[in-house]
């Protein structure tokens, strides 16, 4: 579409969300125009504190599956839209309730921490939700003595473990794209870019290497975290080892600055699903309504309530 078309798109979007009384939340991995037209942009646990508390009617969540999911068991007097049914997530799909079941079974007494990266499911089986944003407090704020079962992503898992001291069970999944991110793909910026600021997800494939540089300009950081850091750093460039859907809002919140990726290739094709067509559609249609099984859903809602608690 034209610059033209976006812009007439963009506010039949929001006649129509006004109309229907919605707020759009957007993660940061949505394409550039999406992002642009949302009520909230954010990573997964800002967009889950803003589901929490909106007073709006009706929650559009422009993100994967699992994330409108969450709204809808932290909302269940809202109606939870998704603009595209199929937009799943790879990391969600490594692990089941079944599985969960059958882990638990092997480690009787442990405490689940699942990632929020998890279906309803998986959730209503886990004593704690956390995202990367918050699973250092999460952890952290779990005794010392007990076992715990971290789940689904390894490298999370790997960096949790290394950043508070603890041994974690930890499940051997990974997100397509974060894994994709390897070590070799830093390269550039210890030869190229010597005076970058290096921006890493701890889901990367490359994040244990970068936390052993020890480097001053290396920074473990979720999405969430990414954004602070760039808006109050007084470095001019940053190397970003996450999805490329973040240049877009770092880009905004700091246009004065050079955001670059590791990795061009880094793009999830799921978070890509949703349009700002798709978008206009689920608002004009009223679809597509994302509902969770009442007992699933009450089972969930502790882990879920916990990770939205601790920040």
């Amino acid at each position: 579409m034209t610059t033209t078309e976006i812009a007439t798109m963009q506010e039949e979007v929001r006649a129509l969300a006004r109309e229907r009384g919605a707020v759009i939340l957007a993660h940061n991995y949505q394409v550039p125009e999406v992002q642009d037209v949302a009520d909230f942009v954010g990573d997964s646990l800002g967009l889950s504190q803003e589901a929490a508390r909106t007073d709006a009617e009706a929650i559009v969540f422009c993100g994967v599956h699992f994330m409108a999911e969450t709204a809808a068991i932290l909302c269940p007097d809202k109606t939870v839209l998704i603009p595209d049914l199929d937009a799943g997530c790879s990391l969600a799909a490594s692990i089941t309730a079944e599985q969960l079941r059958a882990w638990k079974a092997e480690n009787p007494g442990a405490v689940v921490v699942s990632y929020v990266n998890t279906t309803a499911d998986v959730k209503a089986e886990s004593d704690y939700c956390c995202t990367s944003g918050n699973a250092k407090a999460v952890i952290e704020s779990i005794p010392e003595d007990t076992e715990i079962l971290f789940l689904p992503d390894m490298y999370l898992g790997l960096w949790l473990e290394k950043v508070t001291g603890r041994r974690l069970r930890i499940w051997m999944g990974e997100c397509h794209v974060h894994a994709g991110i390897r070590p070799a793909d830093i390269e550039r910026w210890q030869a190229d870019a010597p005076d970058a600021e290096l921006l890493v997800h701890p889901e990367c494939g490359c994040a244990s290497q970068c936390m052993a540089f020890g480097n001053v300009r290396t920074h473990i950081l979720s999405t969430e975290g990414m954004i602070r850091f760039a808006r109050q750093s007084p470095k001019e460039r940053f190397l970003v080892a996450t999805e490329t859907g973040i240049l877009h809002r770092l880009s905004k919140e700091a246009p004065e600055k050079r955001f670059e990726a590791v990795s061009e290739k880094a793009i999830c094709r799921y978070m890509k699903m949703i349009t700002l067509e798709k978008l206009r559609d689920s608002l004009r249609d009223w679809k597509h309504v994302v509902t969770v099984e009442p007992e699933i859903a009450a089972r969930a809602r502790g882990a879920i309530d916990r990770m939205v608690a601790i920040v």
